[in-house]
């Protein structure tokens, strides 16, 4: 009897372990994500576009296959390489995080100038003729590669965030976590955006307090996509020039990171928020900086590339 109540007593033991692990799993891989949210919701923002011009039935259809192309490129694809990389080459984490941080300044930068360029045609939104099922074909296998891009770029910054001394059971739980998380989370919002205007148009038809909110809906769906892009576009500037100034420093060059954090103690005062909100609006301007300063570049390379082609 002795014996069965030390076997249980070992085994709740382990479980007590392994609920930790499994809390301190949860909690970098949250931690992990955080590091993200400029690609996040550069995702989200983004995302919608590739159902428009489609009938109502097939919007979370296509949602639901771009969210399977996504998780499927994140846990088959995405993660392995991650920890292979966190192996056999960690001095390569942050160069592509300085790669990743300067695809999101460029992205940036570029939608900012879009804004300022109302007579410009974006080549995406063009479109392609044809049979509607070909189409949708074209679109979810276009969406499944800019996802891939930005799924890329968030696995590193949360493969980065992570504990170095992390064992790789732990770091590959933790990117897991992350690539389910972020996908429900991109992907459920996404579905939630797309048929808001139906959710509205029906509740308007219902009468009453509930015809008014459906209004309300329909009417303010424009203004909140709008809201949704310009966010997306600040933090992906903020998040790129943060992770551009991070890899620097874990490459030797530190006058950056130091010069930001000085200036945004000056002006905080001892004020947490203050500080921080100073390190994003000066992480923010050194992205548009770099944003603006790429673009030349990449319509370069691309119009060698088209001229090579």
């Amino acid at each position: 009897m002795s014996g069965l109540l030390a076997l249980l007593d070992d085994v709740a033991g382990i479980a007590k372990i392994a609920a930790a692990s499994v809390d301190d799993v949860i909690a970098q891989a949250s931690k992990a994500g955080a590091k993200a949210a400029g690609a996040v919701i550069d995702d989200a923002a983004v995302t919608p576009k590739y159902v428009t011009g489609f009938s109502a039935e097939r919007e979370l259809p296509i949602v639901w296959k771009i969210a399977r192309g996504s998780i499927l490129n994140k846990l088959l694809i995405l993660t392995p390489a991650a920890l292979l990389l966190s192996v056999f080459a960690p001095w390569l984490i942050a160069p592509l995080l300085m790669l990743g941080g300067a695809y999101l300044c460029f992205e940036g930068a570029e939608k900012i100038l879009k804004w300022l360029r109302p007579g410009h045609v974006d080549l995406d939104a063009k479109g392609v003729k044809g049979d509607p099922a070909h189409l949708e074909e074209q679109k979810v296998k276009g969406a499944i590669k800019t996802d891939f891009i930005l799924s890329a770029e968030i696995m590193t910054i949360a493969l980065s965030a992570l504990p170095a001394e992390a064992g790789l059971v732990f770091k590959g739980a933790a990117l897991v976590v992350v690539a389910i998380g972020i996908t429900a989370l991109v992907y459920g919002a996404v579905a939630i955006i797309v048929k808001a205007d139906d959710v509205g148009l029906h509740m308007s038809a219902r009468g009453g307090v509930s015809a008014a909110i459906g209004r309300g809906i329909v009417k303010g769906m424009p203004t909140f996509m709008k809201l949704l892009l310009v966010v997306g576009t600040a933090a992906m500037l903020w998040v790129g020039g943060s992770i551009i100034v991070h890899a620097w420093a874990e490459m030797g060059w530190h006058a950056p990171e130091h010069l930001i954090d000085d200036a945004a103690h000056a002006v905080a005062a001892g004020s947490g928020g203050i500080e921080w909100t100073a390190k994003a609006i000066m992480d923010g301007v050194l992205g548009i900086i770099l944003g603006f300063a790429l673009i030349p570049l990449v319509e370069k390379a691309l119009t060698l590339m088209g001229r090579a082609h």
